[in-house]
């Protein structure tokens, strides 16, 4: 559903991904982790036809990027930094406003905002929102159009114990229907009980891929190893 290859990006002279090369496929939760600066966030932007490589290949659910991204996006569910949501719109209109983007009927919206815990505040403005709630409307409206594939970058930030656990649970449910999931991290231990394998981004490359049969007790000093031989 995601295959990179080759993938490069560039911002003026500086190279911020060389020669990358990343698949996911249907049904798989990829944990994408690495240091501050990696990469990261610039590669889900590209693969959420936000950004253009610079050189490589790259497709998401079939539609290859660039020329593609109109079927790519209408394919994905991103869910970003920050939450592209409309502050004066209540969370119900904010999903309405959405579905419609995607020529749904908004049928979903009661649904989705029961998933993530917010079907008694459907009417208040997203302004008056905390940093959580919106993040959990954001992950509810990613979902609006059943998306084959979800890339989240940091999603579990700002969410509490309970909307965080709610979220791992909607991610599990979703691999086994078949999504594709590239989950972008800093936590390990969390990476650890979701993914099915996990991509260390550093310096731009894909250091390393550790598979869910060499999660070990020493996951965090393999992560960690990973990071220092390609800075070598």
């Amino acid at each position: 559903m995601i295959a990179v290859r080759g993938l490069a990006k560039r911002f003026g002279y500086r190279w911020v991904l060389r020669n990358l090369d990343l698949d996911v496929a249907p049904g798989e939760i990829v944990a994408l982790l690495g240091p501050n600066g990696a990469g990261k966030t610039t590669l889900l932007r590209i693969l959420a036809a936000l950004a253009k490589p610079s050189l490589g290949q790259v497709s998401v659910a079939g539609a290859r990027l660039p020329d593609e991204a109109r079927s790519a996006r209408a394919q994905l569910g991103f869910v970003a930094h920050q939450p592209m949501l409309y502050a004066d719109l209540s969370a119900a209109d904010n999903l309405r406003f959405f579905a419609r983007l995607y020529g749904l009927d908004g049928g979903r919206v009661w649904e989705l905002l029961e998933t993530v815990g917010l079907a008694g505040l459907d009417r208040q403005p997203v302004r008056s929102f905390s940093r959580g709630m919106q993040q959990r409307l954001s992950i509810a409206r990613a979902l609006l159009h059943r998306p084959r594939v979800l890339l989240l970058d940091e999603a579990h930030s700002s969410l509490d114990q309970e909307a965080a656990a709610r979220l791992d649970g909607l991610l599990a449910e979703l691999a086994a229907e078949g999504c594709a999931i590239l989950l972008a991290s800093h936590d390990l231990a969390r990476a650890s009980m979701l993914a099915s394998r996990i991509a260390v981004l550093t310096d731009g490359h894909i250091a390393a891929e550790i598979p869910r049969a060499d999660f070990t007790d020493d996951l965090a000093g393999r992560y960690q190893a990973a990071v220092e031989a390609a800075r070598a």
